[in-house]
């Protein structure tokens, strides 16, 4: 499975707030200012974050063991899950199970690999 961030999502029309510049002196209505800028910027993330996972684009992850992944090939490159049975696993190397290390696990296409 190939999930595809598009812009119907917004996730590329968000921009960094442009913050107020701090007074040389302490004033109550900056920090207000300042306040407001980030609950407007981080409103409009949780919206967003809430639209990506609604829609399925931010799948939970499972637990599996090693020996109960899904397929690498059918669940598409770029997939990603996380193994509970790993064997010394390291990073980039295809997982072997039969151990006790969580860890989490991507699709190449073809195998699981540590990552």
């Amino acid at each position: 499975m190939t999930l595809i961030v598009t812009s119907e999502f917004e996730i590329n029309q968000v921009a960094s707030p442009n913050l107020p510049l701090a007074p040389i002196e302490y004033e109550s209505r900056y920090q207000e200012q300042l306040n407001n800028v980030l609950r407007l910027y981080f409103n409009r993330l949780d919206a967003i974050l809430a639209q990506l996972s609604s829609s399925g684009v931010l799948p939970p992850l499972e637990n599996y063991t090693v020996s109960t992944l899904p397929s690498a090939a059918t669940s598409g490159k770029g997939a990603r899950s996380f193994v509970t049975d790993a064997s010394a696993p390291t990073f980039g190397a295809t997982v072997a199970g039969g151990g006790a290390v969580a860890t989490p696990v991507y699709s190449d296409g073809t195998d699981w690999k540590v990552g």
